[in-house]
């Protein structure tokens, strides 16, 4: 009870510094706040946006979306959004917009005994960022090859030696021989390290240099990168979707997907799965949402930014498995077709 009492009267003097913060702009040590802070409202909302909206929402949920139900799923994904997501995504905006600091520092003024979870969100953001830069240098490199013609994955190689198509090319298909073998360059088990590929590591050095000077002069350099970094991706995927919908049976693939399958609310896999994913699109427990969210003014109205955000990030989702099931649809046809062919 005692230690309850303590915690409490923690949350009692954030809320008294924040009460202050928003009369007379001073810190929690009196002194005048210097924060920096976003030059617009758009710059923070690109940030948040372009923070939570990634791989989770391009990648991830058409595939759960896929794999456990179709619209039923979706469903399940909007209700835990809802219950789960929203309050803790406003949570996090909250504190670090009333405390003002990056996600230690907010841990720390709540109590000294949770300093460390904003030590392990730091950990976590770091260890992401290694994987992600990862896929930014395949990126990097698969752009660079994309300037060819023919494309270097369109057709199979052919060997100098016999003058006949690599078997190995042959028996997969040249994308994948192209993946497995020029731009990863993997060995044949993971007993061998294989051999030093100059060429990616080249462009993973280019990811971190691109990194670096988009965040050299924190905000002032990291929210003109968001004009393009957040709003690139929505460019792509209505292009995309737009040449998809021009596909034969792209409808197919989009009933498909939002056709209900209830039976799978009765799986608590899928539940999990719907509640991992709140969590990984949204970008909760990272501390980046805190650190974005301390630059703003104290009385700017997170409740609105935390619908907001939310709702955009669920319509990425949405707008990304469109441009996915339009291709399955279009896939299973031909797939379907070749088998009554044959």
């Amino acid at each position: 009870m005692v230690r309850m009492g303590v915690y409490w009267l923690r949350v009692d003097q954030t809320w008294l510094w924040c009460r202050q913060m928003k009369k007379g702009l001073r810190g929690a040590d009196g002194q005048e706040d210097d924060r920096p802070a976003w030059d617009s409202k758009l710059q923070y909302v690109l940030a948040q946006v372009g923070f939570s909206v990634g791989l989770g929402n391009v990648w991830r949920f058409p595939y759960l979306c896929h794999q456990n139900g179709g619209g039923a799923f979706m469903l399940l994904y909007v209700m835990l959004l809802l219950i789960i997501g929203v309050p803790l995504f406003f949570m996090e905006l909250a504190a670090g917009q009333c405390i003002r600091q990056g996600s230690i520092g907010v841990w720390k003024h709540i109590s000294p005994r949770l300093a460390g979870i904003g030590y392990s969100s730091c950990m976590v953001c770091f260890f992401i960022a290694l994987y992600y830069n990862v896929i930014i240098a395949w990126y990097l490199f698969y752009m660079g090859n994309s300037f060819q013609y023919p494309l270097p994955w369109e057709q199979c190689p052919v060997d100098m030696i016999s003058n006949q198509t690599v078997k190995e090319c042959a028996a997969s298909s040249p994308t994948s021989y192209f993946r497995f073998r020029k731009a990863l360059d993997i060995s044949d088990s993971i007993d061998q390290s294989g051999e030093f590929n100059p060429i990616m590591t080249g462009c993973l050095l280019a990811a971190w240099a691109i990194v670096c000077l988009a965040m050299i002069k924190g905000i002032k350099s990291s929210a003109k990168v968001m004009y393009f970094s957040s709003v690139f991706p929505y460019a792509v995927l209505i292009c995309f979707l737009i040449r998809g919908l021009m596909l034969d049976s792209a409808i197919e693939g989009i009933k498909y997907m939002f056709y209900p399958k209830p039976e799978i609310w009765g799986e608590v896999q899928v539940w999990r799965q719907a509640a991992t994913q709140v969590f990984f699109a949204l970008g909760l427990g990272y501390g980046s949402v805190i650190a974005y969210s301390s630059y703003n003014p104290v009385h700017y109205n997170c409740h609105r930014d935390a619908i907001m955000v939310s709702g955009i990030n669920f319509m990425t989702s949405v707008l990304a498995s469109l441009v996915v099931f339009v291709v399955l649809g279009f896939r299973a046809k031909n797939i379907a077709l070749d088998c009554v062919a044959t």
